[in-house]
């Protein structure tokens, strides 16, 4: 691996030739303790950083929104659970945070440029990822006026519903990024580490199938189906990571999901219903992941045809 002096307190290094995304934070020579450190600064960016700035930003509401006789905590549940625009704006910057925690990890920890995070070529490829974004949005909207937007959709015109949409919109899409960055991009390698004994292809499965559980069961309270959905998306998602060597074909179907979820959410019924949703049907599942697998497998065609680099350079 060749090493770079960006100063005198910190040396970068390029990833091993020829390794696919999940060992592009890796290197082999180090054995577990980076990764085991990895994961110890993943669970603190999640269980301290992310808290801890939710409590500072929604402390900040209460005492600019509250009202006589409403105490912190009342305002807290309220807010978090998305009865509130400021407290839709507080959940997902909060949530963003954790891209300048696997940044900081990636550089100062595993000693790579932020580039790297993105992809193995390096660097985010833009005309890939909007070109999957693209997809997602004719895939996702019709599943959605399909299975929810039929004659049983009753869609109202809340108070303020141009400052719902701005938020999200906004916002909505660093959370998405941050999560992708978290599950798929850090946690993937931080596994495939941990794994480095292992052959390299059940390494590298290893690390899509563990960071997918781990995605389902961090999403909290959930009937089996919705548990489904949600690991399905991240089996799915960290297959299109290997297979296009890169984090654009999740970050935009990510992105374009929660947008449009959030966004037909403000019109049928709140969005605090769609951020406390803890059921789905089994009919509903079975429409999201196709879905997510008709997106996944354009991302993957797509890929092809553009010849996206699928492994480091040699």
């Amino acid at each position: 691996m060749a090493a770079r002096v960006l100063s005198r307190h910190v040396t970068v290094t390029d990833p091993e030739p020829r390794v696919d995304y999940t060992r592009v934070l890796v290197d082999s020579s180090a054995g577990p303790g980076p990764g085991l450190l990895g994961l110890i600064g993943l669970l603190l960016g999640y269980a301290v950083v992310v808290p801890g700035l939710l409590y500072a930003f929604l402390g900040v509401g209460w005492l600019l929104e509250r009202t006589d006789e409403e105490r912190f905590s009342a305002y807290y549940t309220r807010a978090a659970g998305y009865h509130t625009v400021g407290g839709l704006i507080a959940t997902h910057v909060a949530l963003a945070s954790l891209i300048v925690v696997v940044l900081v990890l990636a550089r100062y920890l595993n000693h790579r440029v932020p580039r790297w995070v993105a992809s193995v070529q390096p660097g985010i490829r833009w005309r890939f990822g909007l070109l999957v974004g693209l997809v997602a949005v004719v895939v996702l909207n019709l599943t959605q006026l399909l299975v929810r937007g039929g004659v049983n959709a009753h869609y109202i015109v809340p108070r303020h519903w141009w400052a719902w949409l701005l938020a999200i919109i906004i916002t909505s899409p660093f959370q998405a990024i941050a999560e992708e960055m978290f599950f798929r991009g850090y946690l993937m390698n931080v596994i495939s580490g941990l794994s480095v004994n292992l052959p390299e292809k059940a390494g590298r499965w290893t690390s899509v199938v563990v960071s997918a559980l781990v995605f389902a069961f961090m999403h909290g309270t959930q009937n089996a189906w919705l548990f489904a959905d949600r690991f399905a998306f991240g089996l799915l998602a960290g297959w299109l990571v290997i297979v296009t060597g890169g984090l654009e074909a999740g970050v935009a179907a990510h992105v374009v999901n929660n947008l449009f979820a959030f966004g037909y959410a403000v019109f049928l019924g709140g969005v605090s219903q769609a951020r406390g949703m803890t059921a789905m049907s089994w009919v509903d599942a079975a429409w999201d992941v196709g879905g997510f697998l008709t997106i996944a497998l354009a991302g993957w065609w797509i890929g092809s045809l553009m010849r996206v680099a699928r492994r480091t350079p040699a």
